[in-house]
């Protein structure tokens, strides 16, 4: 879900420009792994800019001192660059060493093309120390294929508690007090909550936690799954009607398609109390900190859980976001490459130097133990509440968008976005999805 400016390295530039021309290119089902071309030589990666890529540079650098003979070339992509980038890069047999992703379908998906190294037995210093809900969604039929590589991800719901407090409004327990919290900001002359619309991704955690909520997240188990008809699921019908009521209400403005994540619209909305919520993931923490570090200090950014449903079976304490994101190994390096590589991630992946950063930069690595070390500061609260939603969730859901195939998720963004536009109704949406399965 996260998108950040775009910087590169001359090294992957050079490359990223090749591997673009191939974007477009299909690749017949039946071709074989693309592992059997010749080995790609030389270390290289790519992640994602922003928030706590400081984290990973910082990893790579030490590596890079230590391993004068052996550097990484690393670059650093927007997040929608670097989706298209990463596939083409793999079509063409071009893949960075490390492969930076998400899990769920892609993962699934490079395992059964070939794309990826088994890494069964070989990381388990890595798996020694992040916490097993995080680190099982790097497994594919029981076998490891990638390990978490930064901060766990949930979304919470954010808020301004100046403009909470100056409007007579609680943290909602329930969504039947967040409409109402809507209706008192309406008339209060406030903005009740930013939505990045333009972004389209951001509507998409409206969808998973009311579902959630409402049906448990066997609802969408079904969906992963393939089964005929899933998304008639009547627990995506009413989460579809409740979106709606938050848009008719006026809950998001009536610009909200005009406002992007790319330019941290909907986090400027919340840090200028021109909003008074904001349901992110916890991606947007290390920006509110480095843009409004006195707001933080000053304790003036609450955060919480997203609110129960009435007659939902759905545990309150299941979360949905990023569990992390994720590296693999890639089966087209050379064997010399792919043993650096896995070298790499046991001696840097949450070393105690990582750990320490990720928490400098007020982000919560899935990483077993460390309680104590989030007890100061002036973001503990945050960190703790961050740590203890992850460690103690019944069910961490993998963002919808990543955990299905990409055309199916294109489909469901698009189709999600004419629902919050009034284009498209709840009874519409779920007949062009289930046409996906």
């Amino acid at each position: 879900m996260r998108r950040r400016q775009v910087r590169l390295t001359v090294g992957v530039l050079a490359l990223s420009t090749v591997v673009a021309a191939c974007s477009s290119t299909a690749v017949p089902a039946d071709q074989p792994a693309r592992s059997s071309g010749p080995p790609v030589e030389g270390l290289t990666a790519w992640s994602l800019s922003g928030g706590s890529d400081i984290v990973l540079e910082r990893s790579f650098e030490s590596w890079n001192r230590d391993h004068p003979d052996r550097p990484f070339d690393v670059g650093w992509l927007e997040n929608d660059v670097y989706k298209d980038e990463i596939r083409a890069a793999i079509d063409a047999g071009e893949a960075p060493t490390l492969i930076y992703g998400w899990a769920g379908s892609d993962l699934a998906g490079y395992v059964a093309d070939g794309d990826v190294l088994d890494l069964t037995g070989r990381v388990q210093p890595v798996l020694d120390k992040a916490l097993p809900a995080v680190a099982k969604n790097g497994t594919v039929d029981g076998s490891t294929y990638a390990v978490p590589a930064n901060q766990t991800q949930p979304v919470l719901l954010y808020h301004h508690v100046d403009v909470l407090r100056e409007a007579g409004v609680e943290p909602p327990e329930t969504f039947d007090d967040l409409l109402d919290a809507v209706r008192v900001l309406r008339e209060a002359g406030v903005r009740p909550i930013a939505l990045a619309g333009g972004s389209r991704w951001p509507e998409l955690m409206y969808l998973q936690y009311l579902t959630d909520r409402i049906g448990g997240p066997e609802v969408f188990q079904r969906v992963v799954a393939g089964e005929p008809d899933a998304w008639s699921d009547p627990a995506v019908v009413e989460a579809l009607h409740k979106i709606r009521a938050l848009v008719d209400a006026g809950a998001f403005g009536d610009d909200f398609t005009e406002v992007t994540a790319d330019s941290s619209g909907d986090v400027g909305m919340l840090a200028s109390g021109s909003a008074a919520f904001l349901l992110q993931g916890a991606w947007i923490y290390p920006d509110i900190v480095t843009t409004m570090p006195e707001l933080v200090a000053d304790g003036g950014i609450g955060f919480g859980s997203f609110p129960t449903v009435d007659g939902g079976v759905g545990d309150p304490e299941n979360v949905v976001g990023n569990p992390a994101n994720f590296w693999s190994v890639s089966a087209a390096a050379s064997p010399a490459d792919q043993q650096a590589a896995i070298d790499f991630l046991n001696s840097e992946v949450y070393s105690e130097r990582s750990v320490d950063t990720f928490l400098t930069v007020r982000t919560v690595p899935p990483v077993r133990g460390i309680d104590g070390r989030l007890a100061s500061g002036d973001s503990a609260e945050y960190l703790r509440a961050v740590y203890e939603m992850v460690d103690s969730a019944p069910h961490f859901q993998l963002s919808w968008d990543q955990a299905i195939p990409p055309d199916q998720a294109a489909a469901l963004l698009d189709h999600l976005h004419q629902v919050f536009t009034g284009e498209l109704e709840p009874e519409g949406f779920v007949a062009a999805m289930n046409d996906t399965l």
